[in-house]
């Protein structure tokens, strides 16, 4: 399956092609290499030219095409191309006339933009609007190439300060919120489809996309939810071709499934034999699995869930503070996780095909996003964005720390989960004041389900 990453390269390209339509003689210049060119932005190294050789050869056949440029220096920001400051027209003008000129034609180097943006925080992109008058298309790339990213991002939390920032392990970065602080006396569940997903005291649902600044409040009377923060998982998903949403929550302290559908404003709660522990959404279909590892199909139509027939059932123990069931979808595939106790574990994948688990002996290309005790979230080629693949990242809350568990190419990481309840952590980590993890973001996604696909 092709990720936004390589989606994004084969753009840069078209429009390469695009821009050079009628001009066959530059743009064989740029075809000949176009293979050495994608390894190079893949895996940044270069089998058939020298790189000063190739980065020379796209300098001389981008020159003038300042926001090809820009998409070159996206993809590759180690080779960027340096843009020059372009100069005022001069000629024989007055003062006024020469000064409203270069109001008119002030630009910055891309390079200097480039700078600028990575040491803005989010509320400035919004708020940093009139810099010069390349500024506006320059931020709109920049803006495009942020979110197309699958980088997950840490969740930082800080009581004192009241802060909930990001932090990106790969670019040792932290992008900062005022307008998430705004929120910070709501409690948090969690994150999805780029949404945080919070509670107020009277229980109804405030949801905020940081990067958008969209915010949506949904009103709740039908059932309680415990005043802290993870007292409930939580799924956002939008509904195919239309602004329509569905909020999928399941609280600790009830058996039932509760979905609420802004098509019709209204809460439905979904009662089956066995519990409801977790859910993911896989070809616009939400899945859900429960404690003794059914696996079951939402009906938004029906209020109902229908359990597939599945040929085996892995023997699974759900009792235990330790042993539980997850849920996660990634590159086309439903994962089952199953804990045993805090350092046994199994992966399965639900084969269709054969309608059964097939147990997974190792991850392959694909990275999983730990939050204890029974958070998971899934990535595929994850060294595309700076992690590694066959690997479990971890937040390890009671350290305030992430820890890494990298399994070779035929077995599992050994992972043990971190500790998390209250009894086994030690005493400075009530510390109000020390910034911690609490959660994984991932920007790009936003689920999608198809009510067609589900009777």
């Amino acid at each position: 399956m092709a990720n936004e990453h390589e989606h994004g390269i084969l753009g840069f390209v078209e429009e390469v092609k695009s821009v050079f339509h009628g001009k066959r003689e530059e743009y064989e210049e740029f075809i000949k290499d176009i293979d050495a060119f994608k390894t190079l932005m893949n895996d940044h190294r270069i089998t058939r030219l020298p790189v000063q050789n190739f980065k020379g050869r796209m300098k001389k056949l981008l020159k003038g095409h300042n926001r090809l440029i820009f998409g070159f220096n996206a993809y590759m920001k180690d080779r960027r191309i340096t843009l020059p400051i372009r100069q005022p027209v001069r000629g024989g003008h007055s003062n006024g006339q020469k000064k409203k000129k270069v109001e008119e034609n002030c630009q910055l180097p891309w390079d200097l933009l480039d700078i600028i943006l990575r040491n803005l925080d989010f509320d400035d992109l919004f708020q940093f609007g009139s810099v010069c008058k390349n500024w506006r298309e320059f931020h709109k790339i920049y803006w495009r190439n942020f979110m197309a990213s699958e980088e997950p991002l840490l969740i930082q939390w800080c009581a004192v300060k009241r802060s909930l920032n990001f932090f990106s392990l790969p670019h040792d970065k932290v992008y900062h919120s005022k307008m998430i602080n705004n929120y910070f006396r709501f409690v948090y569940h969690g994150s999805s489809s780029g949404y945080f997903i919070m509670t107020r005291k009277d229980n109804s649902f405030i949801l905020i996309n940081p990067f958008t600044r969209r915010k949506m409040l949904i009103n709740n009377s039908v059932f309680q939810v415990n005043f802290s923060y993870f007292s409930c998982k939580v799924l956002l998903a939008f509904s195919k071709g239309s602004k329509e949403f569905v909020l999928v929550v399941s609280c600790k302290n009830s058996d039932n499934l509760h979905v609420y559908q802004s098509r019709n404003l209204c809460w439905t709660a979904y009662s089956t034999p066995q519990k409801v522990v977790d859910f993911a959404v896989l070809n616009s279909i939400i899945y859900v699995v429960t404690d003794k590892a059914s696996i079951g199909i939402l009906s938004l139509k029906y209020a109902n869930i229908n359990f597939l027939e599945l040929k085996s059932t892995p023997g699974v123990t759900s009792s235990r503070y330790w042993s539980h069931v997850g849920l996660v979808s990634c590159d086309g595939y439903l994962l089952v996780l199953n804990f045993m106790s805090k350092v046994t574990y199994n992966v399965y994948k639900i084969d269709f095909s054969t309608m059964d688990y097939v147990k997974l002996e190792s991850l392959g290309d694909i990275a999983i996003f730990c939050v204890p005790p029974k958070r998971y979230y899934a990535l595929s080629n994850p060294h595309m964005w700076g992690y590694e693949n066959n690997s479990i990242y971890a937040i390890d809350v009671p350290c305030g720390k992430y820890r890494v568990y990298k399994g070779d190419n035929k077995k599992m990481p050994e992972f043990i989960i971190p500790g998390f309840k209250r009894s086994e952590l030690p005493h400075p980590i009530y510390c109000r004041s020390k910034q911690r993890y609490i959660d994984w973001c991932f920007r790009h996604l936003q689920y999608e389900v198809d009510y067609t696909l589900v009777e």
